[in-house]
């Protein structure tokens, strides 16, 4: 039983995934991974509930693509720096 107000696991555990998106204004990138391989364990839990995969799996799209994102510049600065 769960005390009054509170909402269940999964719930939160969405709700922190998408407060990390908002509070963040500077990438990092190992938190990206890190969230990411959280988010590949909950998808492979068979108690995760199909419409809260379908969340994960659109967040997890964003991560990626904020990582290749990131990757494609660090990238970019390091061809800059051979190139001088």
């Amino acid at each position: 039983m769960r005390r009054a107000g509170t909402r269940p696991r999964r719930h939160r555990f969405l709700d922190k995934l998408e407060m990390t998106k908002d509070m963040e204004e500077k990438f990092d990138y190992a938190k990206a991974v890190a969230q990411l391989e959280e988010i590949a364990a909950k998808v492979e839990d068979p108690a995760t509930k199909l419409d809260d995969i379908d969340a994960l799996v659109s967040r997890s799209n964003a991560l990626l693509k904020q990582c290749r994102e990131y990757l494609r510049t660090v990238k970019e600065k390091i061809d800059k720096l051979d190139k001088e």
